[in-house]
């Protein structure tokens, strides 16, 4: 986390029974971040202004722009009214068609601005085999989670999303102001790094919404972990992509939508 990801404020806390007293709150940072692919400008969104090239490849990615491969490099460049930050792709690469926005991309919203129905819920691929992971392995990342937010802990007030291998440890964090924005930095992290997403699953601690569904299986992940409810839509989703939604997992335990079979007890794993 640096520095531009947070700002202390003054304030006047109360409180029953103590009255009012002057404290420092750190509140997370939101800043415009400008979005174009080769000079064309695409989107904005409202995020936090840290790993804003993992924000940039992977929005490219999640939301089939082009493939991670087909992304050159990412130019981010600071400016009085924000951060813009321009994808290059590869010359000749095929050139996926985004879903089509006339408005920012709010923090709290993964489909701002989208014009027509058929570009709000898309075909997907289909997920095949997958890694399996015991209960006790989705339990130990859920656990794990609270510590390495240090955005969150300092201002209550952020997403995270996380990567975790096939034994719960945690080996990608990313932290946002919004929940897609958190999955797409922890996609693009994952894509420049040269990581397989299929060795392990998604942690988000968000809501399970059917973007973030679409988002882990474009990653190429078939377990996707939330410690929030999931909506139907997103369960519905999930079914059709083939992967394995779990939700609602909090410290006393978890709840599978779909897909159980990739879940096993650790008894069942080999020794």
């Amino acid at each position: 986390m640096s520095k531009a990801a947070a700002q202390r404020r003054s304030a006047s806390q109360w409180r029953v029974g103590a009255g009012s007293e002057i404290i420092a709150r750190a509140t997370p940072q939101e800043v415009a971040v400008g979005l174009s692919f080769d000079g064309r400008p695409h989107t904005v969104l409202m995020a936090t202004p840290d790993d804003v090239e993992d924000l940039a490849w992977g929005f490219t990615v999640t939301e089939a722009v082009a493939k991670a491969a087909e992304v050159l490099g990412i130019e981010v460049t600071e400016t009085d009214l924000g951060i813009l930050a321009d994808v290059r792709l590869k010359p000749g690469a095929i050139q996926r068609k985004a879903r089509p926005r006339t408005l920012e991309g709010r923090s709290s919203c993964g489909l701002c601005g989208v014009q027509r129905l058929a570009d709000a819920v898309r075909p997907l691929p289909r997920l095949e085999g997958g890694e399996r992971v015991s209960h006790q392995a989705v339990q130990r990342a859920v656990d794990a989670l609270g510590e390495v937010q240090a955005l969150g802990r300092l201002t209550r007030a952020t997403h995270a999303a996380a990567f975790a291998d096939t034994d719960g440890a945690l080996v990608v964090v990313r932290e946002d102001v919004g929940r897609h924005n958190a999955l797409d930095k922890l996609a693009g992290a994952m894509a420049r790094a040269g990581g397989d997403a299929s060795e392990g699953f998604v942690l988000v601690t968000s809501r399970c919404s059917f973007e973030m569904v679409e988002k882990t299986v474009r990653m190429g992940c078939s377990i996707l972990v939330a410690v929030s409810a999931p909506t139907d839509l997103a369960i519905r989703r999930a079914e059709a992509a083939g992967l394995t939604l779990v939700a609602l997992a909090r410290a006393d335990g978890h709840t599978v939508f779909t897909y159980a079979e990739r879940l096993l007890d650790a008894v069942s794993e080999p020794a």
